[in-house]
């Protein structure tokens, strides 16, 4: 047997890296666990401390392994969402070469972060005996219940549905460099968990109960240890009366230069009215442009997300998405009018909106490709599931030692 014990699950970590892992030698998934990448989100922190705590006093033997790491360890220290920019906004292929170029000794304190992360990252993938599932613990500094973003692949959808918690759509195409996209880009099955507020009391428990219900999901845990009956019935009081699946349409991009303000009391998943007062800035209100849902309203001091705008989705669409995919009808989208492969890359398409003018994006999300920028006047789409063509596990250059002395 092989383990790590954890750590105490009143201590949020300043300088630990490894929450913990519990591995007992038998072959299964890992579910590979990170929380506090927002130095101001100790709650996931705490959430597999318990998880850890509980398998170690019942001494369960899991099927696979369980592995916790937290994210921005000085940041957590400091309790701030980050020191110098923000380590869930780095995660791209460009990111991953532009750090493996730099020389470590100019790092900034997230710098040398992701470079432990990605190790360990890498680590936990290379030694595993089954499949990965990675979970990304977040909180948010408004009220409302949990919820769970992912890059929407059929199976990242399936484990989020298996957990019922409420799932957002899209939240992929609005930001960019989150660490899903590491593991979403590789075939790894990513999803984010968003517990709740940073500070309520049960958003701890929120996030236990999710850890829970996926290490059943996943054969990882006996029953009488998941407890996954008592784990739902938690999460269906905590989501009651939210809508299943949602959509983003709107990210409200903001800057410092903005001088933005959110309008107070907005929470998670609040129904909004065309016309409502949403916030100030310096050019003035700012006002919803439809009806909608209100998503993870800005109410900290840093953060370059506003707020985000969501519509409600009908599981209908998702069996209709199911089909395509499996139909493999992405394989001749080309073959309609204004639409092209981009040469450079086989993997994206490229639109014509003045020739495909009808539901293009609602169709190419239908058929799994997921919208980036704008080239050239064309709208691009790449397969959310594929590798891009020039994404690779980049190498990074060690750190020097500064510990050691001239004399040594």
């Amino acid at each position: 047997m092989t383990t790590t014990t954890p750590t105490s699950p009143r201590q949020v970590p300043g300088t630990q890296r490894e929450l913990g892992t519990w591995d007992t030698g038998r072959a299964g998934p890992t579910l590979l666990v990170l929380a506090g990448i927002h130095g101001n989100e100790p709650a996931g922190v705490l959430a597999v401390q318990r998880v850890l705590a509980t398998l170690q006093q019942h001494d369960v033997e899991l099927r696979g392994r369980i592995v916790a790491l937290a994210g921005n360890l000085p940041a957590l220290l400091q309790e701030r969402r980050y020191l110098t920019r923000d380590l869930n906004r780095g995660w791209m292929p460009k990111d991953m070469a532009s750090l493996a170029a730099r020389d470590p000794v100019a790092d900034s304190p997230e710098d040398g972060q992701q470079r432990d992360l990605l190790r360990r990252f890498e680590h936990t993938v290379a030694t595993s005996r089954g499949p990965v599932v990675f979970v990304d613990l977040h909180t948010s500094s408004a009220d409302g219940p949990p919820f769970l973003c992912l890059a929407d692949t059929i199976d990242n959808r399936d484990l989020a549905m298996a957990t019922g918690v409420p799932i957002i759509l899209g939240i992929e195409e609005t930001i960019d460099g989150a660490s899903l996209e590491w593991f979403t880009g590789r075939g790894i099955v990513a999803i984010a968990a968003e517990g709740g507020r940073h500070q309520h009391p049960d958003t701890v428990g929120n996030h236990e109960a999710l850890l829970w219900l996926l290490l059943g999901h996943l054969r990882m845990a006996p029953d009488q240890v998941v407890q996954a009956d008592a784990r739902r019935a938690h999460l269906r009081r905590a989501t009651a009366g939210v809508p299943p699946i949602v959509e983003i349409v709107h990210r409200h991009a903001i800057t410092p230069a903005d001088k933005f303000v959110m309008m107070p009391g907005f929470v998670n998943f609040q129904r909004i009215a065309k016309g409502t007062l949403l916030a100030n800035d310096r050019n003035g209100a700012i006002h919803a442009d439809q009806d909608c849902h209100m998503l993870l309203p800005l109410y900290q001091a840093l953060g370059d997300d506003g707020y985000f705008l969501a519509r409600p989705v009908r599981r209908f669409w998702l069996e209709v998405a199911r089909w395509l995919r499996r139909a493999r009808l992405f394989r001749i989208v080309h073959w309609l009018p204004g639409v092209r492969r981009d040469p450079e890359d086989p993997l994206t398409i490229l639109v014509n909106p003045v020739v495909a003018r009808w539901f293009v994006t609602e169709i190419f999300h239908l058929l799994g490709y997921r919208r980036q920028r704008q080239r050239n006047g064309r709208l691009a789409f790449t397969r959310r599931w594929s590798l891009p063509a020039n994404a690779q596990l980049v190498p990074l250059r060690a750190p020097r030692d500064t510990t050691r002395s001239a004399a040594d």
